[in-house]
């Protein structure tokens, strides 16, 4: 969507979101970054095609750009993205946890079920849960 189509505008944008979800203090960068920032490798179908060590080894950028950051997770827009780079992350036993966007904003929220944490970390896995067990 950024780097193939609306730009930095929407980059920005969503940047915003991110920041405004987990902390502009949380917030850390990659580099190169918004419209010029690596593909993961994942998209356009590649996640399907069966050429599964190369959609890994055309990933390595991707994970090597991640890696260079040492955050603790990655905040994927899309699903292709999402897996994607957590296969990169499991293959390679590499220390980062993946996250859609969507489950960060359902999380601020306090609207995220427990049933969708699938892919958070120690960190947030009881964050603002409700158990109905608790209100008796």
């Amino acid at each position: 969507m950024v780097r193939k189509s609306f730009g930095d505008p929407v980059a920005e944008d969503l940047r915003y979101v991110v920041k405004a979800v987990v902390g502009e203090e949380n917030f850390v960068d990659m580099y190169p970054n918004r419209s010029n920032n690596f593909c993961c490798g994942g998209g356009g179908g590649y996640l399907q095609s069966g050429f599964t060590e190369q959609r890994r080894k055309y990933g390595e950028m991707k994970a090597n750009q991640i890696l260079a950051t040492g955050a603790q997770y990655c905040i994927t827009p899309c699903h292709n993205c999402h897996a994607q780079v957590h296969d990169l992350s499991e293959v390679r036993h590499h220390p980062w946890q993946t996250v859609h966007l969507w489950t960060l904003l359902c999380l601020s929220l306090g609207i995220l079920g427990p049933n969708e944490r699938t892919y958070l970390g120690d960190d947030l896995k009881d964050v603002d849960v409700f158990h109905p067990e608790s209100e008796a």
